[in-house]
Formats: C-alpha cells, sequence, structure tokens
C-alpha cells in the first residue's frame, strides 16, 4: 500500500459553506464551528470509487478525525470550502486523499444529520459523486487509517451485520445507490 504521509490537508479553520435547506448560501464558518454541538447546515460531498469489477473503494477514517475516528466510509467525502464549486472540491480531495484523478459524476443531493455523542454533529447538504478507477492509489495517513476494495453484496451484508463500524452517511448513501442508481454505476 503507497502511503504518503507528510501533507496535512484538513483544517479546523478552512471556512466551509453555510446553506440553507434549498442550497441558498448563508455565509461561510470553520470546519470546527460547523461540526460543533448539533452542527449547522453546511455542503458536502461524497464520492464513490469503484474498480472495473464493480467493487467499492472503502477507507477507515484517519484516528484523528474528530468525528467517526476509525470507521469505514466511502471512498472520499469533505467540503467544498469557500470559492469552490462541489465538483472543484470533490475532485480536489479525490487527489489529495487517494491520489486519484478521474472524472467524478454526480448522482444525488440529499440532506442529513448525525450526532457523534457529545463530541458534535454532521449536518450537511451532500452531494454524491460516483466514478471508475483502477489506477494505483496512494492514501494520505492524515486522512485515511486503512483502505481496501469490497463486493457489493459484501458491503451489503456488512452493513447489515456490523452497522456499528460505518459511518452514518455511508449507512444512508450506500442502500440508495444500490436500489435507485445502479445501472448508471454499471455504464460507468
Amino acid at each position: 500500500m503507497k502511503r504518503n504521509r507528510e501533507r496535512i490537508v484538513s483544517f479546523d479553520n478552512e471556512p466551509l459553506i453555510l446553506v440553507d435547506e434549498d442550497d441558498n448560501v448563508l455565509g461561510y464558518e470553520s470546519k470546527l464551528t460547523c461540526h460543533q454541538g448539533r452542527g449547522r447546515l453546511h455542503r458536502a460531498f461524497s464520492i464513490f470509487v469503484f474498480n472495473r469489477r464493480n467493487e467499492l473503494l472503502l477507507q477507515q477514517r484517519s484516528s484523528q478525525k474528530l468525528l467517526w475516528p476509525l470507521f469505514w466510509s466511502n471512498s472520499c467525502c469533505s467540503h467544498p470550502r469557500q470559492g469552490e464549486s462541489d465538483m472543484q472540491s470533490a475532485q480536489r480531495r479525490l487527489q489529495e486523499e487517494l491520489s486519484i484523478n478521474v472524472r467524478l459524476e454526480f448522482v444525488y443531493r440529499f440532506r442529513y444529520h448525525a450526532s457523534f455523542g457529545d463530541i458534535g454533529a454532521e449536518h450537511e447538504l451532500c452531494s454524491v459523486y460516483i466514478a471508475r478507477s483502477d489506477g494505483p492509489v496512494e492514501v494520505n495517513d492524515n486522512e485515511i487509517a486503512s483502505w481496501c476494495y469490497m463486493a457489493p453484496e459484501t458491503l451489503d451484508l456488512e452493513l447489515a451485520k456490523n452497522p456499528e463500524h460505518y459511518t452514518p452517511w455511508l449507512k444512508m448513501e450506500w442502500p440508495r445507490l444500490r436500489k435507485e442508481f445502479w445501472p448508471r454505476l454499471e455504464a460507468l
């Protein structure tokens, strides 16, 4: 497994985009503030990268993460920063975390709220993207503890048997991808 141990790409003070339920920009706030307490609604994105066998690239979040450290999640997820479009930020972050540069396809957007005990919460208007890549993966140690490819049927079983090991957004996004959007993925 190739690793990139040096690059810090996430900062508590990076300005995230606050929005209302209709995605109208309300202002900007630091990442830390957006995730404190019950969280403030902000833009986010989730990326699902599949190889040619339709296996999903999963990542185990770094132990350094404030929310859901060492939980398994989809290939990449983060937030657009002030001045970035969702697509620009998704492309940037995929490169920063996994050294992957692929064409992303927008699938859908949804709003969710999930608390991580008393530590904080995600409250996001999240854009979901899919992509296909068989290229090499080089993980950023500051963001990712481990990674693997997993067959869709295996992930279905894992989420049913061991949901406590996975992030809440993955548990919301994956069933919808499987049920509503699987033909789009297979057509990539």
